[in-house]
């Protein structure tokens, strides 16, 4: 059974690091676009960042996290100068091609990074 296995997060004070790693764990024929989410307490999952054909970054972490591929299957998110609003559950995105013509959208189960003042 496919499955995104995430790594990291945690507690940290404002202007801080943290790092997130996610795995592709099982069996596919190929990776497309990864990439890692948030949803903070009463609002909308937003995208964080995501790398494919083109790497994307929310306007709001730009210049302070950068997403890297260390290889075909896993996604790290290093997290830099971190601030009380990056509090949020971190998810990681996966388009995975299960044979050549299948492809199928996977989350993470969430990982909560938390940022104190």
């Amino acid at each position: 059974q496919v499955q995104l296995v995430e790594s990291g997060g945690g507690l940290v004070q404002a202007g801080g690091s943290l790092r997130l790693s996610c795995a592709v764990s099982g069996s596919i024929f190929s990776a497309g676009a990864m990439g890692w989410y948030r949803q903070a307490p009463g609002k909308q999952r937003e995208l964080v960042a995501i790398s494919g054909d083109r790497t994307n970054y929310a306007n709001s972490v730009e210049g302070r996290f950068t997403i890297s591929r260390d290889n075909a299957k896993t996604v790290s998110l290093q997290m830099n100068s971190l601030k009380p609003e990056d509090t949020a559950v971190y998810y990681c995105y996966a388009r995975l091609w299960t044979s050549p013509l299948n492809w199928q959208d996977y989350w993470g189960q969430g990982t909560q990074v938390t940022v104190s003042s």
